[in-house]
């Protein structure tokens, strides 16, 4: 009971800030009504007072928040102000077409974190894992934007091939290539996380014992079960992040989902229309919170209860050489390629060399406007890296903080909010704005760290040897220093490094939507926006920053790996 109280609290909470979003931008919902449904008529005092007699909002934010939440009791979402037509009905079709969605994508997801992992599983049943492994592959995956691998699916195996219609929704057909742009980054990312965990469950003292004798897909089945309890919240929340998430692919697809029906109503002042599909994301958020939770206790029983519950160490694993090398060549490399394009000039308009291929004069040619692709991407680092570095900083340890502290209620509202509402928000309150669009990512994206945190920490306390350190007189801080943390912070701070990229993203689109840095300031997501259209005719213009995204990714995989390789046993 109490673990639905604290989540129906938070959710009515939220539900009540974006209930007031219209008077936080500080613009009156009236003229955003008659622009809409009356585009013809001037907006004179008597119209847009006739607007909000009808509508309710002469009362004010809070009778029209009273009046929202005392017809939700009695069943009734209300009606849209821009339409005038019943939210309900389309809010429930929305759904079951994002919910679609999500389940294809999700197998998607799962098949490909199984066949990226399946080496190490391999490898773990028979005994023969003797070094570290990166996992680059998975993080360049992880790294590819949605949008951006819609595109080509789209233009590949639609337009040219002709395999699969490129647009549409309703027929088994029109959902292969949406659901593929939408489950490979999360694959990739379940994938390497898997990757990541699996060699402690092969280092149990049950696996060695096991491989003497055992089938090794068997122990290969264990291990997995071993590993699921740490990695079930993370599936939870992915399922709710392809849900409403998915506005970029949405879009390019033309499918009436939830993701952009929330956003398309925020974006028109649509208060009851938003309401409800931030409502609905949220009950999906706790929903999955919920069944993760059941999950874990039927995957784990009474161990977790009884402090019987062996802790899942990592074993010393040396990394390859090629490791630490590749990450000095990669990181070499974007380094070279910023300071090149510091030495020119991004916002230098060359009409008569617009969407030019690479040359000598412009190495990796123009975009869509003449400007200097390589002077935009070395110009554009220092937003879109070091600023995703800072953020991601920033969710490590709010993960890490609200993890430990098991604030799940807080977690699964975070995960169920899209970055672009919280931009809206944010945005209006602070104004629009690089430091908006950092803290409105930032409000959002801690969550899978601190599901991840939250899930370590639960087996962490639920090993047997915290309970022989208090009894030779261990305190709170001895068992968090030497017996709680070493077994979470290591594969947390992986899992934050692998986001980087996707954080770089959320930043860059708040920036296209006019919510973070505006135009024509260079940033690398809003290069991938803007030259999109062009992507077949000027392919270069969108590749230079998708491998710069790429090989950020790759570089703080490959950084992590090397490291990890070379960590004393004691701080693993």
């Amino acid at each position: 009971m109490k673990y639905l109280a604290g989540r129906l609290g938070t959710l009515l909470a939220v539900v009540a800030v974006i209930g007031l979003l219209p008077w936080l931008t500080r613009t009156d919902p009236a003229r955003t009504i008659l622009h809409a449904r009356y585009a013809d008529r001037a907006p004179t005092p008597e119209t847009l007072a006739a607007i909000r007699a009808e509508t309710g909002l002469d009362g004010g934010p809070w009778q029209v928040l009273g009046g929202w939440l005392g017809g939700l009791i009695r069943g009734d979402l209300g009606d849209s102000w821009v339409s005038g037509q019943p939210v309900g009905p389309d809010v429930t079709a929305a759904l079951g077409n994002s919910l679609t969605l999500m389940a294809v994508s999700l197998a998607v997801a799962v098949l490909l974190a199984l066949a990226l992992s399946a080496a190490t599983l391999r490898r773990g049943a028979a005994r023969r894992i003797v070094r570290v492994r990166a996992g680059a592959g998975a993080a360049v995956l992880a790294a590819l934007p949605e949008f951006l691998l819609a595109a080509v699916l789209a233009t590949v195996f639609a337009v040219h091939l002709g395999w699969f219609p490129a647009l549409g929704w309703g027929a088994p057909d029109q959902l292969v290539l949406p659901a593929l742009a939408m489950g490979v980054p999360a694959g990739a990312l379940l994938g390497r996380l898997l990757d990541d965990a699996l060699p402690g469950a092969f280092a149990e003292p049950w696996a060695r014992a096991a491989a003497s004798g055992m089938p090794p897909r068997i122990v290969a089945r264990h291990a997995l079960r071993r590993t699921l309890p740490g990695l079930l919240p993370q599936l939870g929340l992915v399922a709710v992040g392809l849900t409403g998430g998915a506005v970029a692919v949405e879009t390019l697809y033309a499918i009436p989902g939830l993701g952009g029906t929330a956003l398309a109503a925020a974006l028109a002042q649509d208060l009851p229309v938003l309401q409800a599909a931030v409502l609905v994301l949220l009950l999906l958020g706790v929903a999955a919170g919920l069944l993760s939770r059941l999950a874990v206790r039927v995957l784990l029983g009474p161990a977790l209860t009884e402090r019987a519950l062996p802790a899942l160490v990592a074993p010393r694993l040396p990394a390859r050489r090629s490791l630490a090398v590749a990450a000095l060549v990669l990181g070499g490399l974007l380094v070279a390629v910023t300071v090149a394009g510091l030495l020119r000039d991004p916002l230098h308009v060359d009409t008569a060399a617009r969407l030019a291929g690479p040359s000598a004069g412009h190495p990796f040619g123009t975009d869509n406007l003449g400007r200097d692709v390589l002077a935009r991407l070395g110009h554009g680092a220092a937003r879109t890296a070091l600023a995703a570095v800072a953020v991601g900083a920033v969710t490590l340890v709010l993960g890490l903080l609200l993890g430990a502290a098991r604030a799940g209620a807080l977690t699964e509202t975070a995960n169920a909010l899209p970055a672009v509402l919280a931009g809206l928000v944010v945005a209006g309150i602070a104004g629009p704005g690089p430091w908006g669009a950092a803290a409105a990512v930032a409000a959002v994206a801690w969550a899978p760290l601190a599901a991840h945190t939250a899930a370590l920490h639960a087996q962490e306390k639920a090993a047997p040897h915290l309970a022989a350190a208090v009894a030779l007189g261990a305190d709170r801080a001895h068992l968090l220093r030497r017996h709680v943390l070493p077994g979470v912070l290591p594969p947390v701070v992986r899992h934050a490094l692998l986001r980087i990229p996707a954080i770089a993203l959320a930043l860059a689109s708040l920036g296209f939507l006019g919510l973070g840095t505006q135009a024509p300031a260079p940033e690398w997501g809003r290069m991938l926006s803007e030259n999109m259209p062009y992507a077949e005719r000027a392919p270069w213009a969108v590749l230079a920053p998708a491998a710069a995204l790429a090989v950020l990714g790759a570089l703080a995989v490959l950084t992590s790996a090397a490291v990890r390789g070379r960590t004393p046993a004691g701080l693993k």
